[in-house]
């Protein structure tokens, strides 16, 4: 079986572009490839993340009330394995800085005023460690992360002109009918922008975030766009193929304000979250069993991680007396 990784940050409340960008596709794949799929503390560091320990706790709650099953897939805190540390300094001494350099996350990050620090600047080589230590097949990533994949391959590929073939390259698993899911303000939702929606918020919070939703002054008895509407945008990811003819009906026609828009966006939401919600309100009341699956994770991916660290090693020339 093929096998399939990724990590999500803990740096804040998951919200819907982490939902359709990441986990809704670990979901679905669970049975189709071999899934490891981690809390990625260490890469959050670079964040300055507040409440780090709870945070890393909430992601897995949330892949577990979503429906990712610790009995297909890994679930594991990547702090929990040494050898991602470990395998990061190795590729860092094969890495080109020309090649940190080009990274539009870090240019991205620096300019929006995120102070520049050897953690922000070396993210894509920890990446790149946290992908070739399993010999991952696939990365499911975002349109917009795919620079950072091609930049593990380019990792990889140094590495083994210089030690001998060691790591296997991994492709990118991207949903293409899936562009970006817009925030709040129309940019792709995010953190860092204060855009998002919460994948768990209900009652007055997901109203709140709800009708933060930026539209245009158009009166209500005017008729609408709903290709420009960002409302109508997020409703498609959750709606039927009915419900989405109908709304766009209403916007064409006239005297449907986006207030009545709005309300039906949180209707559909509530909908699709539905049993998660409640699934998660049980796990919560069970986090013995929460940890427990990220014990077995991290043993499961340590199983796959020492022999190839080993391996590593032994083509590098470091010596372990322990």
């Amino acid at each position: 079986m093929k096998r399939s990784l990724s990590g999500i940050q803990p740096s804040g409340t998951l919200h819907l572009g982490n939902y359709f960008g990441a986990i809704k596709q670990f979901i679905t794949t669970q049975n189709e490839f071999e899934g490891f799929y981690f809390v990625a503390n260490l890469h959050s560091l670079t964040s300055n993340p507040q409440n780090l320990e709870k945070n890393s706790l909430d992601v897995v709650l949330d892949y577990l009330a979503l429906g990712l099953n610790p009995e297909n897939s890994t679930i594991f805190l990547q702090s929990d394995v040494p050898e991602h540390v470990e395998l990061y300094w190795y590729l860092s001494n094969v890495t080109p800085m020309g090649l940190l350099e080009r990274a539009h996350s870090y240019k991205d990050k620096t300019a929006r005023g995120i102070a520049a620090n050897h953690g922000l600047f070396s993210y894509p080589v920890l990446m790149a460690a946290d992908i070739l230590l399993y010999n991952a097949d696939f990365v499911p990533v975002g349109k917009d992360q795919k620079q950072h994949l091609e930049m593990t391959r380019d990792i990889a590929i140094k590495f083994n002109q210089h030690y001998g073939e060691t790591f296997k390259l991994p492709e990118p698993l991207i949903n293409e009918a899936l562009q970006a899911v817009p925030g709040t303000d129309g940019q792709k939702m995010s953190k860092s922008y204060g855009n998002t929606i919460d994948i768990f918020a209900q009652g007055k919070v997901l109203k709140k975030q709800v009708n933060a939703i930026m539209t245009d002054s158009k009166e209500l008895e005017e008729a609408k766009d709903p290709t420009t509407c960002n409302i109508f945008k997020l409703y498609e990811l959750f709606a039927t193929p009915s419900q989405i003819s109908d709304l766009r009906e209403k916007y064409l026609g006239g005297n449907f304000g986006y207030g009545h828009a709005k309300k039906e966006l949180i209707e559909v939401i509530e909908h699709h979250f539905k049993d998660a919600y409640a699934k998660r309100a049980e796990l919560e009341k069970n986090m013995d069993y929460v940890y427990s699956v990220l014990k077995n994770g991290a043993m499961k991916a340590r199983d796959i991680a020492s022999p190839k660290m080993a391996e590593v090693r032994k083509k590098i020339g470091i010596i372990t007396t322990l």
